[in-house]
């Protein structure tokens, strides 16, 4: 078929289609997401970096695993995985015999609560994110060991309950599923019927891709406003998809890009110190310009969404408080603590959104459409 017969955003239209048939994505940007990460995968040495895609559920069949054995009709080299060891995929990456399109259902089995840390998988994941990623390893035996670098780079697909470590969420284009209401309906998936149809866009992909390839090749595609940083990278080849195929693709990915990427802020918590400096700003000192501990220890260990009142059992307390905003500096570069504050008669110690306040602005998510607590008149400073 030559490849200027293949109009690249109609094929992606099918893609999509194809998508829709079997999966009920949250959202419309999930369906164009999903399109564009597909079609990635065909180009993947065309990119400097390369988004995981990850299907997440609170509860089972919300149609995660469905979404990966649609992914895996679609893309090159599919190799399925559950509990697969850091050591067994790498060595697939690395072999030689085609760069694999890893497709791992499960991965809360790997890094859910009970799963331990599973450093190395992680190590493996991260590093894969980037072209240049490698994994090293000694080979050999007893004192005839030499260390090796095994190419990481592959394209992955990962579909589990609960999240993921944050360093690979932030790599992620993520797709909160969630189980299919009695009105939503989805075309049954026979593999021996339907695995010949998505296996026929599979390689219509590849030969559009090897069009495209020339187009994309160091493209940099213009980013939506505000989608900077880590999901600009995550971004940047999806884009450069959807600019290669025209048509309403680039629209619509940029639309899909803002929506994800909000979404995904929207659900991100951050470390336990970016919460922590979060509900200060937003539940517990908004419009005050300073506090006492003790009434700060009250208004979080109050709340009723929140991690304060069971730390590992027991409710956040003045040495943990003091011990975690220690973390963090000031305007004037010093670790935030606590300081004296008149409360009539008596001077208690608290906290001041003046030494907060600029790690909030560079910690925080922005706030819901209220503004940083305001800076207290320095004159009335104790």
């Amino acid at each position: 078929m030559s490849t200027e017969s293949i109009d690249g955003a109609e094929l992606l239209n099918e893609v999509e289609q194809f998508h829709r048939r079997f999966n009920v994505f949250p959202q419309e940007a999930a369906y164009v997401a999903v399109a564009l990460w597909d079609a990635h995968a065909h180009l993947l040495d065309c990119f400097d970096s390369t988004p995981r895609l990850a299907f997440l559920s609170p509860e089972p069949g919300s149609g995660k695993t469905r979404a990966l054995e649609i992914a895996e009709t679609l893309v090159p080299q599919p190799m399925t995985a559950v509990n697969a060891s850091a050591a067994a995929l790498f060595r697939s990456v690395s072999s030689g015999e085609g760069k694999p399109t890893i497709l791992f259902d499960e991965i809360d089995t790997v890094f859910g609560p009970k799963a331990g840390d599973n450093e190395e998988l992680r190590g493996f994941l991260n590093a894969g994110h980037r072209r240049t990623g490698v994994t090293y390893r000694c080979i050999g035996d007893g004192g005839q060991q030499s260390v090796v670098a095994f190419p990481s780079y592959c394209a992955v697909a990962v579909a589990g309950l609960g999240s993921l470590p944050d360093t690979i969420l932030s790599r992620s284009v993520i797709i909160r599923m969630r189980r299919r209401a009695r009105n939503e309906h989805v075309e049954p998936f026979r593999a021996r019927v339907h695995e010949a149809e998505g296996h026929k866009l599979r390689d219509r992909l590849a030969t559009w891709a090897e069009h495209a390839r020339g187009i994309v090749m160091g493209a940099w595609p213009e980013m939506p406003e505000d989608v900077t940083d880590r999901p600009a990278d995550v971004w940047e080849p999806l884009l450069a998809v959807a600019d290669a195929a025209g048509g309403d693709w680039p629209e619509r990915a940029r639309a899909a890009c803002v929506t994800l990427v909000t979404a995904s802020r929207a659900n991100d918590k951050g470390s336990i110190g970016v919460r922590l400096l979060t509900d200060l700003r937003d539940h517990v000192m908004t419009g005050i310009d300073r506090l006492p501990t003790v009434a700060i220890l009250d208004r979080l260990n109050s709340m009723d969404d929140a991690p304060w009142a069971d730390l590992n059992g027991k409710p956040l307390d003045n040495r943990r408080l003091s011990k975690m905003l220690a973390e963090y500096m000031s305007a004037d570069n010093e670790p935030i603590t606590s300081r004296n504050i008149k409360t009539g008669a008596s001077v208690l110690k608290g906290y001041y959104a003046a030494d907060l306040h600029d790690a909030w602005q560079r910690y925080c998510p922005p706030p819901p459409e209220s503004p940083l607590p305001p800076l207290p008149d320095p004159e009335n400073t104790v």
